[in-house]
Formats: C-alpha cells, sequence, structure tokens
C-alpha cells in the first residue's frame, strides 16, 4: 500500500506529552502500509517511548515482521499506549506495556528487570523515548527542563544498557538508539535537547566498540522532521505550520518511514552493521 505523503502541515498545539488521535494530518504508523517479511521473528525487543511517534510505528512494523514486543511510556501516555498494544495484537503479536519514568536510575533499573521477565530474554534494545521544550533565550531554559532533557534522552540509554547489556550479550543482540538531525543541525530552541543528541551520537560509537567484544551490535538512527505528537505539543503553533517543509524533499516524514530504518538494524541483515548513525532525514546531511 502507498502511503500520502506529508505535504502540508497546519498550525497547531497540544498539551504536552501530546497523544496521536489529535494530529492533523493523522501519521502513519505502518498500520496498514507496512508488509511483514519475517525479517525478526522470534526477536524479542524492548522500545522506550513506544507508545506514539516513532516508537508506535517501530512497535508495529517490528511485531509485523515477528518479534514480540515490550514498551515502556510515561503514565501520561497509557491511552496512546493501549492503542498501540491494540494494533500489534490485531496484526499478530504481542505488546507488554510498562508506565515507567525513565528519569529515575531505580525506575531503569525495574524495567530491565520486568521487560525480560516479560519477553523471557531479550534480543533488540530500542531506546527511543526523548523529552524536549523549546525556549528563545538561554536564560529562559528552567534548571529542571535541562536535567529532566539530559535523564531522559541521555541517562535512561546509559543505565538502560547498562542494567541489559548481559542479557544482549547471551543472544548476540543489539541496541539501536534514537538520536536526531539536531545533533548536526542544532536549533537554538533546542539548545539542550540537541546537545543530548550529539552526546547519543558519541555515546553509540563509544558502545559499539565496546560491546562488540561481546558480540553486541550498537547503531543510532537520526530522523529529521517526523510528524509526531511531540512537534505541537512542545513547539508554537507558528513554528508547527509547515514543519518540515524546509528540507530538500520539501515535507516531513510519516513515523513508519523512519521505523523502516530500525527493521534493518535490528535483522540480520545488518550483522555487519555497528557503530553507524542512520540517517532519516529527507535529505538533510548527517555527518
Amino acid at each position: 500500500m502507498t502511503r500520502a505523503k506529508l505535504t502540508q502541515i497546519e498550525a497547531q498545539s497540544q498539551e504536552w506529552p501530546g497523544t496521536t488521535g489529535e494530529l492533523t494530518p493523522a501519521p502513519d504508523h505502518g498500520e496498514t502500509s507496512w508488509t511483514g517479511r519475517g525479517r525478526l521473528d522470534g526477536k524479542r525487543v524492548l522500545i522506550t517511548g513506544g507508545d506514539s511517534g516513532i516508537g508506535r510505528a517501530v512497535a508495529i512494523t517490528m511485531a509485523k515482521e515477528g518479534a514480540t514486543v515490550a514498551i515502556a511510556h510515561l503514565s501520561e501516555e497509557q491511552g496512546d499506549a493501549e492503542d498501540t498494544a491494540r494494533v500489534v495484537k490485531e496484526v499478530g503479536g504481542t505488546a507488554h506495556l510498562f508506565a515507567t519514568d525513565l528519569t529515575e536510575l531505580a525506575a531503569n533499573q525495574q524495567l530491565a528487570k520486568d521487560a525480560v521477565k516479560a519477553l523471557g530474554g531479550l534480543d533488540v534494545l530500542v531506546c527511543n523515548a526523548a523529552y524536549q521544550m523549546t525556549f528563545d533565550q538561554i536564560e529562559a531554559f528552567p534548571p529542571e527542563q535541562i536535567q529532566r532533557t539530559f535523564a531522559t534522552n541521555v541517562f535512561s540509554p546509559f543505565w538502560l544498557v547498562q542494567a541489559l547489556a548481559g542479557e544482549l550479550e547471551k543472544s548476540e543482540g543489539s541496541v539501536i538508539i534514537t538520536t536526531s538531525i539536531q545533533a548536526y543541525e542544532p536549533s537554538e530552541q533546542l539548545l539542550d535537547y540537541a546537545a543530548t543528541k550529539a552526546a547519543l551520537n558519541n555515546m553509540v560509537v563509544n558502545l559499539a566498540s565496546q560491546l562488540g567484544k561481546r558480540g553486541v551490535r550498537v547503531n543510532a538512527v537520526a530522523p529529521g522532521p517526523i510528524w509526531t505528537p511531540l512537534i505541537p505539543a512542545t513547539m508554537p503553533p507558528e513554528k508547527v505550520e509547515n514543519f518540515g517543509a524546509d528540507t530538500p524533499l520539501g515535507r516531513a516524514g510519516h513515523p513508519v518511514e523512519v521505523a523502516a530504518a530500525y527493521v534493518f538494524l535490528a535483522s540480520e541483515e545488518a550483522s555487519y552493521v555497528s557503530g553507524t548513525v542512520l540517517g532519516v532525514t529527507g535529505g538533510r546531511p548527517v555527518f
């Protein structure tokens, strides 16, 4: 099935953390457009931020490829998480849901234990959850905002990999971390968020070197402008309008268009790929 391209996005806003149902136009997560080919049969996958946006698309496409998924989400995102689990079930998959505050060390450690127990082990860890808010001046960034952004975006992936490295070694599994075009083309209004994504790029290369000796691959996906609830929930309406129109392809991407990269990196097709940041940016360079 051919999906409709996102050609124009109107000004709109949502209360944080946002919800999929209020997005106009509706994003494509692969519910009907993705055809599974058994590329992840039997894989056990933990996805943070798997309730909506890119994480939802990763959960749905991986389930269609034969994986069993565990989804970590905020308690405020329970509705979207349950809807994602419903779609996964409809396509013949299984999704385990965990409401989790990823800014806390203990919560990450507990999530690791709970996910391994529910899945019976782990083959793929997808660190996708992210937090951002926009401010025009450095003085406007609240201290708690900076702490939350780094805790969610950087500390959580570090803690989860630390807790799950042994399980991933058993299965010769892989880690996939969501970075961003912001690591290469930082926006002033996303000062702290962009810094976290640059830090993740460095972490991916370093982890790939260390965990490669243990048979674990580590890669990243760097999305460009992708149409998810995070956009209208964290940006002013005037920034949301025509979101993504400044890319070489002239539009924002659907979440499923990014999910394809995660499916590839999790599959045996990428068995010799590690330490790589794969850009899905609508034509913007990642180097």
